[in-house]
Parts: C-alpha cells; structure tokens; sequence
C-alpha cells in the first residue's frame, strides 16, 4: 500500500490510557499464538524458531538482509526502503522500548518479515504505545525469534542477500519453502518504489520540535523556500529536516511529470529515498533526465542513484548492501569523516558517473564505494545514505543546510562553502541569486 506523507503521526492514545514518566513496565510473557516457525532460504538453509507478528501458516517470502544497527527497530521496520525485504536484526534483543507513535517513518511496518534473536517480554519505555508484537501483527507482517542471527548474518555476508520465507505452517516440508524462495522476485529488476509512492500530491508541515538542533548553518531564510519532494518512498525525517529549515514541502507522487514539478515554481528539488532497483524506475529516471538541476537539486538513497541514472551513470547491486547507523563515509572535499546511516543494496558506478559529468564527493570507507556526487556544472548534488538519521548518528545533517544554501544561491556551492556549512558556520560568501559564486575549488582527496 502506498504510504501517505501527509499523515505525519499516529493519533495518540486515549488520555486515561496515555504513559507517564512514572509508568511501570509493561510486562509481557510470550505470545499465546507463538508456535514453531522457520525461515528458509534460496541456498536451501533452515532456520528454525518461534513465530511472532503475523507468523502464521501462511508463508512470505522476501528478500533477506541485515541491519547492524544497535537501536532504533521501529524506525527500521517503518522505512519505506524496506518494502520486499525480511530484516535481519544483529543485536540480539529487540523490542524492550516497544512501540512509540512519534517514531515511525511511515504509517506502519514496511518490511516483509522480522527476524531477531530474541523477542522483549518486556515493554519499559514511557513513551511507548504497544509492543513490537501486537504492532507487526495489526499490519500483517510476521516475524520469528530464537533463531541463530549471527550464523544467518555470516551466511549473508558469504552468499549475499538471499531470497528467503518465514513460514509457520509444519505441514509444509523444507523442501517445499526452499521451491517457494527461489521463485520469489528478485530485487534486481523489480520497481517497488511505484508500491510505496503517495498517489496524490500532498504538503508535509511537521518539524523536528523536541528534536531540532539548536541551530543551523543556514538559519532561518528570509521566505519560506518552496521544496518540491519527488518521494518515492520517503521517511518522515528527512521531510521534518526540511520543515525545521523554513522550506514549503510539497510533496509529488514518484511518477510526477517536469510540467507538474515546474507548475509548483520550486526553489528547490529533491529526490527521495525508497526501495527496489533504480534502473527499474524508469518515469523517474526520465522526469529527472529532463528538469534535474533547473533548479538546486538533492538527492537520498534511491533519489541519489536516479539521479545518478538520470545524468547517464549505471548502477550496480551490492552483495549484500550497507545497513546500518555505524557506516563510515569520508568527505572529500572537506576531509571530514562522518559515522552515517545506510541502507541500500544498490550502488553508482563511479566511471560512467565521471564521464556524465559527476564527481565524487563522498566515499564509503569500509569498501570504497561512491557515497555521495555532485554534478560539477549544475546545481545537482546527493548522498547514498541517510542523512536525517533516525536512527543514527546527526554528522551528516549539515547537507540540509546545503541544499538550502544551493537554494538561496541557485547554483553550485563552492568548496569553501562546503566545509563552512559542514563546520556548523554561517557561510561568509554568499552572492545574490544567479550571481557567480567563487570557483569551485580543488577538493581534498
């Protein structure tokens, strides 16, 4: 189901039934319905453990990954760019703060299926509204527990993301869901983004409130900058990142037209993140080839990699993907390394981004992969991670800033810039719009 990005939170619960600072725990044995359950693979791997969510005798199939993220399940678990895939969680204990209605990135669990070590028995978080057990369920996902994740994840790491089904039904032989895996759809190929796209256009107005930083670099613009978000998937931070700016966003389904983009008269255009293969979303690729940099533009994740598409790069699949609040990436036209947020299993390719006139600005420092590009005429820049966090670590949310200096500059920002707005300083160049700014410079390498 598409997600909505006008909905920006779940209604609160009932006054008399709220948690409190001083709210005990909520205990919680195991699930009455928790029955064996197993997870198979496409490699013929057998997983067994104890269904919960929506394990039941029916069986989903999906595409399995890992995330080596130590907190922060729900917002996971609620990411659009998870859309065909079962996440993997590597820490071993899931579930313990529960379910908070602030925290979801879109308006409930995007994944296929859920596998963790071990399940909470008990919620202790005063800010939660349920548990991750009743809340997979309510959406139909299912998930299993007490299974082996580290020798799941070290499979993985061998073979790459492998297609996979969590399966609650003993009557059905491992053989059988090995047959099922391995006709499920393969990632390659395959647009979900078009699954998970708002289907009308809409405006997001939530900020960051408790959350916002106490300044930004960029400050509060004059007038609001009006934002056109081509969201293919998007999570609701990045939108709050916006928001907290001073930026209008309004929000276009992914298959928008360039006449429907310029009928909104943007200050800006950004690209958001979402699932499946690049390549495969083509109405996307084709907009983006047309109008991308008639204005600043800004790209994440699946946005960073259509981009790329757009300008005439290829794209690649990861073996088994970046995901993770704990990813190294180097910036190098500051120097400065960020610890990011990441998730994706596709990547640009760096020759064929050079030859259409991109260069490189970020690098992934565990594998040396293209993290981040800007086009070196145009005002055309993304990042393959995530910089609104949630979860993770905040290093990288200067780029908001950037985008929104492109915006007050409409052009490309110099290299002194760069490291002005990622050293949290207000820029000391900043021309009228249209005038020319100072030449980019040499980046450090």
């Amino acid at each position: 189901m598409p997600h909505d990005p006008v909905a920006v939170a779940a209604p609160p619960p009932p006054a008399s039934s709220a948690p409190t600072a001083s709210s005990a725990p909520v205990a919680r044995s195991t699930p009455a319905r928790s029955s064996p359950a197993r997870l198979v693979l496409e490699d013929g791997s057998v997983y067994h453990g104890l269904g919960f969510g929506a394990a039941s005798d029916a069986a989903t199939c999906g595409e399995v990954v890992f995330n080596t993220a130590m907190v922060g399940y729900q917002e996971a678990f609620s990411d659009p760019s998870y859309r065909g895939q079962i996440l993997v969680m590597t820490v071993p204990h899931v579930g313990n703060y529960g379910i908070a209605a602030e925290d979801g990135e879109s308006a409930g669990p995007m994944v296929a299926g859920v596998v963790v070590r071990e399940l909470s028995r008990v919620v202790s978080n005063q800010r939660a509204v349920g548990d991750l057990d009743q809340w997979l369920r309510t959406a139909g996902v299912p998930g299993i527990e007490r299974i082996d994740t580290r020798a799941l994840v070290r499979r993985l790491r061998t073979a790459g993301a492998l297609r996979g089904t969590i399966c609650g039904d003993p009557r059905r032989s491992d053989g059988d869901l090995v047959d099922l895996a391995r006709t499920a759809p393969a990632m390659s190929g395959c647009d979900l983004a078009s699954q998970v796209s708002p289907r009308r256009p809409g405006r997001f107005e939530e900020g960051l409130g408790a959350w916002a930083p106490a300044a930004t670099p960029s400050g509060r613009p004059d007038r609001p900058l009006r934002v056109v978000a081509i969201d293919c998937g998007a999570k609701r931070n990045i939108y709050r990142h916006l928001v907290e700016r001073g930026c209008e966003v309004h929000v276009l389904p992914h298959d928008a037209t360039s006449a429907a983009i310029r009928a909104e008269r943007p200050d800006g255009l950004f690209v958001s993140n979402g699932p499946g293969d690049p390549a495969a979303v083509e109405a996307t690729v084709a907009t983006l080839a047309e109008i991308a940099g008639e204005v600043p533009t800004f790209g994440i994740c699946l946005g960073h990699q259509l981009l790329a598409l757009a300008l005439g790069a290829r794209t690649w699949k990861l073996k088994f993907g970046h995901r993770g609040a704990n990813q190294p990436v180097r910036n190098l036209l500051t120097g400065r390394v960020e610890i990011t947020s990441q998730n994706h299993g596709f990547c640009v390719d760096e020759a064929s981004l050079d030859a259409a006139g991109g260069e490189v600005t970020h690098r992934h420092l565990n594998d040396g992969t293209v993290a981040g590009f800007r086009h070196r005429t145009r005002p055309i820049f993304s990042v393959q991670y995530h910089p609104e966090a949630s979860p993770g670590p905040h290093d990288s949310a200067y780029l908001f800033d950037l985008f929104v200096e492109s915006m007050r500059q409409g052009q490309p920002l110099s290299v002194e810039t760069w490291a002005q707005v990622q050293r949290g300083e207000v820029p000391t160049h900043r021309p009228p719009r249209g005038v020319a700014s100072v030449p980019l410079a040499t980046p450090i390498r």
